[in-house]
């Protein structure tokens, strides 16, 4: 990293939170998007609830191409403050992390499959004739 790198505080990328002026922080790394908002496949609302967070997880969740990682380095403006993001403004983990770092996510895996299970098997029998 260059000594010239600029470091971000949250509240400075949170000011950013609008269409046409739009930062986000993604990885520890502060970017303005504004200029891409009106080209990225998502749309708008994805960038309303992205804008002036650190969308960490619901980025890397989305599984974003080698090809959209690269795009990414022309919006870089420097790194973010990590101790400056509040916790009630981070990022809301996602239900795979939760399950991950869950000491019942075993569990409620597999009640979810039997119900999945349940589910098919139902309509399976509703079907078929007998």
């Amino acid at each position: 990293m260059a000594s010239d790198q600029k470091t971000f505080v949250f509240d400075e990328v949170a000011k950013h939170n609008k269409l046409d002026d739009c930062w986000l922080i993604i990885s520890g790394k502060v970017y303005d998007v504004t200029l891409f908002v009106d080209d990225h496949p998502g749309g708008g609302d994805v960038w309303l609830r992205a804008t002036g967070k650190d969308v960490t997880v619901d980025f890397n969740d989305v599984g974003h191409s080698a090809i959209a990682r690269e795009k990414m380095k022309k919006y870089y403006l420097g790194e973010i403050d990590e101790s400056t993001i509040p916790v009630r403004r981070s990022y809301i983990r996602s239900i795979t992390e939760k399950i991950h770092n869950s000491k019942n996510g075993t569990q409620l895996i597999v009640v979810l499959l039997v119900g999945i299970m349940a589910a098919a098997l139902a309509i399976l029998f509703a079907t078929s004739s007998y």
